[in-house]
């Protein structure tokens, strides 16, 4: 097994108070992997013309989630598709009955 493999996370932007300042961060972390496995992983990061560390960075953010809401406003409508309803409307009274 190889030595420990550090990756480097950035925070959002910085925050201003008037009274508290907090900057981005960057944050080591260590992690122990196989060699091999690396290896494997830096060719396949490199097919998809990216490093393995932001494979890694983008897999990251996207386990956390999203914490800025204009992103997830606008990850809502690209999701919600254009539908194809063809004039029907929902109706409660109709999905509560009972048959």
């Amino acid at each position: 097994m190889a030595g420990p493999v550090v990756i480097r996370a950035a925070r959002p932007g910085s925050f201003d108070t008037g009274q508290v300042r907090t900057y981005p961060v960057d944050m080591n972390v260590t992690l122990a992997l196989d060699e091999q496995v690396v290896a494997r992983a830096r060719k396949k990061a490199a097919a998809l013309g990216k490093s393995l560390n932001q494979v890694i960075r983008d897999y990251l953010e996207r386990l956390a989630g999203s914490d800025d809401p204009e992103r997830s406003i606008e990850e809502f409508k690209r999701l919600s598709g254009h539908g194809h309803a063809r004039g029907w409307r929902f109706d409660r009274d109709q999905l509560h009955e009972r048959s």
